[in-house]
């Protein structure tokens, strides 16, 4: 695979692990549970650190090194795993239960 397509799929992944914790209602997609609000922000910032780690995997894969980051970048990626989960959490507390509500009538 060439290092455009492992970038893509980085972004593709990233974008999936952000939105799993809104739009799946088990508890890191295995222990069946009611999730409460903090419980489902608990599972995204699990879902970060996985896509963090597997961007460190990537890199050492793609450059056989890893390279030192500062805070900024982490706050930088941070912010744009919430962007990705955006459509996930408006589905969440926004279409669930009206779209729910049609499929039952």
């Amino acid at each position: 695979m060439t290092p455009a397509g492992l970038y893509g799929f980085l972004i593709l992944a990233a974008f999936v692990a952000a939105n799993v914790p809104w739009v799946n209602d088990r508890f890191l997609v295995v222990f069946k549970r009611d999730k409460s609000a903090w419980l489902c922000w608990l599972e995204w910032l699990v879902m970060y650190a996985v896509a963090g780690g597997l961007s460190v995997g990537l890199e050492y894969k793609l450059t056989g090194t890893r390279h030192v980051q500062g805070w900024e970048f982490y706050v930088t990626t941070l912010c744009l795993f919430l962007v990705f989960a955006l459509p996930g959490f408006i589905y969440h507390y926004d279409l669930k239960r009206p779209l729910s509500r049609k499929t039952q009538d």
